[in-house]
């Protein structure tokens, strides 16, 4: 459904020119999740927006994104229109920033009905009491005329994938939307997203700084370093074999609960690179206990080098070298 190849993303500020997103390439096909993982600042959200469209005048968008060989890199704004919404969507991180907290949540969801469809206003009502049943929303029909300060984070979010639906997009990006959720309400929201797959076949992109999330729930994994795919793969054979040093870290400085009390976290050393002044060879290279001189002086390619296990490292995890 999705292929993206070579994609770049430059943004041009005070002189400087910022290299968010060096060469990304991935596939997603129809009815799998795919996890974009890394810290922030690893061009993960960028990538997403610029798929979409959704990127301020400052950013320069090079390489090919191919949804169902139409190609979005460089399409007008009004095609871009058409197939938002309609095609693709996106559930943003924070919904309190999403919603308009003057309108009522009904009139929000009937706005986005009526914006990729012709339907009267009833009708419009209609669907949008279904789309809020279909994300599980209790009492649907009383919650069509609350604002969104009456509802909490979870249900608030629930909002958010019933906008995204309006239009039945085949691909649904979620950009850290279960970040500011608690645990349980956060597994209940991808409970719903995966059940919604299953039930629409829609693709999704779910983004994200948690590890554990991709393990339970995606299809395939993409782990991003400053603005590169460093590590690609279907999320068992990943985690089965992990040959990224980086990808090593971040699951390192997962918090467990075999840890004893009050000991310190394990963290990644070090600081991410400037994307306004990237160094010479690989970028994690300042911060792995695997680097070499080689390292620090040449990009190591982003290579397909067991079949369907993609890394960019000159002495990945498991060589004795």
């Amino acid at each position: 459904m999705l292929e993206v190849r070579d994609l770049r993303v430059r943004f041009r500020t005070r002189g400087r020119q910022v290299h968010a997103v060096n060469g990304l390439s991935y596939r997603l096909a129809a009815g799998r999740t795919l996890a974009v993982i890394g810290e922030s600042g690893s061009g993960k959200s960028v990538s997403s927006r610029a798929l979409m469209g959704l990127l301020p005048p400052t950013a320069q968008v090079s390489g090919s994104a191919r949804f169902d060989g139409t190609e979005l890199v460089g399409r007008s704004e009004k095609d871009l229109r058409r197939l938002r919404g309609a095609e693709l969507a996106m559930v943003f991180q924070d919904p309190s920033r999403s919603l308009n907290p003057t309108m009522q949540i009904g009139t929000q969801i009937t706005e986005a009905v009526r914006a990729h469809g012709k339907v009267d206003r009833a009708t419009a009502r209609e669907r949008a009491v279904e789309l809020l049943e279909l994300v599980r929303l209790p009492a649907a029909a009383r919650r069509f005329h609350e604002y969104p300060h009456q509802l909490s984070g979870g249900m608030r979010q629930r909002v958010l994938i019933a906008i995204a639906l309006a239009g039945n997009p085949r691909l649904l990006i979620a950009d850290e939307a279960t970040t500011a959720l608690d645990v349980t309400t956060q597994a209940q929201i991808m409970d719903l997203l995966l059940d919604l797959q299953r039930t629409l076949g829609t693709a999704i992109i779910l983004i994200s700084h948690d590890l554990g999330l991709a393990a339970s729930y995606a299809d395939d994994v993409v782990v991003m370093y400053a603005g590169r795919a460093v590590e690609y793969a279907a999320a068992s054979t990943l985690f089965a074999r992990v040959r990224m040093p980086y990808t090593e870290a971040l699951l390192g400085a997962i918090p467990r609960l075999e840890r004893p009390p009050h000991a310190e976290l394990p963290v990644i050393p070090g600081q991410p690179p400037d994307l306004t002044r990237l160094p010479a060879g690989c970028p994690f290279a300042p911060r792995c206990p695997r680097a070499t001189d080689e390292c620090h002086t040449q990009v190591p390619p982003f290579t397909e080098h067991e079949p369907g296990h993609w890394w960019a490292c000159w002495h990945p995890c498991g060589d004795p070298s």
